[in-house]
């Protein structure tokens, strides 16, 4: 494994993981073992430390093949799973509910072949159960020693904080990190979600930093691959269908390839750039997919290729909607004239 990666602290929690993290989504899948176990070890030998799965990922088999791989060294890997999607037929095989958490958790320990879980998200909010009792539930699953640090994927800022406070006054073990989803072409996450896990001090984690294939560099305005996720998934070309996101796409790649950088590695670093973010997670089918994505660590991101990237894509609006605060016409630099 590699030393030379800029190691950085998990939110306040002091354990050191890596700049980027994979994703394993593609193994049992589009990857089966013997491909996910060389995209495992080639991200080990660049220094990867993190590996980020979900109970739902090929039906459980995802983290069977992870368990796998991390036995060798599993107290040098960080792993993280999730729950809350449906897992079974049964009305109870799902949601943040301390009945479906506790067993969640169990089955995942079981495919993973392991005795904790370093990070485990709640992968959405659940609209239908208490959050009072996801979070003793989570509570009651570190001081089993089942998982080490709670924390939450797909939740908006306010439900994130909404746990925090309930955790504080209960003395849980609170949130330690986010995972949103973010991109150039889906920016939303920049509103709330990362200025606040930079004022509270949680790691951030953003998948689908390629919009799920869209800034690869196979989009435009008038072209479209003949396969690839949002061709054949309805549910990313839904996702990805907005008006101007393939242009912008198209952008992204001229401008990628002007500065003679591959568009993955360009995506990726782009992601990686934000001050709050801690590590992007990489998904790949193959080796040759995860390449250029391991590459964005040498991409020389500085202040204005970031800009020149930025400005492909519509800047969101300020939480508050008064998008003039950043310019000269402010309120504020009003009445100092």
């Amino acid at each position: 494994m590699s030393d030379a990666l800029d190691y950085r602290p998990l939110g306040r929690t002091g354990l050191k993981v890596s700049p980027l993290a994979l994703g394993t989504m593609s193994f049992g899948r589009e990857a089966d073992e013997s491909v996910s176990k060389a995209m495992y070890n080639r991200c080990r030998e660049v220094g990867i430390n993190v590996f980020d799965c979900a109970d739902v990922y090929a039906k459980g088999r995802s983290e069977v093949i992870l368990g796998k791989l991390i036995a060798s060294e599993r107290d040098e890997v960080v792993l993280a799973t999730k729950a809350y999607f449906p897992t079974g037929r049964d009305p109870n095989a799902r949601g943040s509910s301390r009945y479906h958490l506790v067993r969640a958790v169990e089955a995942s320990l079981t495919r993973l072949d392991t005795d904790r879980i370093e990070l485990f998200y709640l992968h959405r909010f659940d609209d239908e159960t208490a959050l009072d009792e996801t979070l003793r539930a989570l509570e009651d699953l570190v001081r089993d020693g089942k998982i080490l640090y709670p924390a939450a994927s797909n939740f908006a800022a306010w439900q994130v904080m909404k746990g925090l406070g309930i955790q504080r006054a209960a003395g849980f073990s609170p949130f330690v990190a986010i995972q949103p989803m973010y991109n150039l072409v889906k920016r939303q996450a920049e509103v709330e979600l990362l200025p606040m896990a930079r004022s509270e001090g949680l790691g951030v984690f953003p998948y689908s930093p390629l919009g799920g294939g869209l800034l690869a560099g196979k989009y435009g305005a008038q072209r479209l691959p003949d396969s690839g996720r949002i061709v054949d998934d309805p549910m990313y070309a839904v996702r990805y269908g907005r008006d101007g996101d393939l242009h912008t796409a198209g952008a992204f790649t001229a401008l990628a390839r002007d500065r003679g950088i591959h568009p993955v590695s360009l995506a990726v670093a782009w992601v990686a750039a934000h001050p709050a973010v801690t590590a992007p997670l990489l998904g790949a089918r193959d080796l040759e997919q995860l390449e250029p994505a391991l590459q964005s660590l040498e991409v020389p991101m500085d202040e204005e290729l970031h800009r020149a990237v930025s400005a492909l894509s519509p800047e969101p609006p300020p939480a508050t909607d008064r998008n003039e605060e950043a310019s000269a016409e402010s309120y504020s630099a009003q009445l100092t004239k």
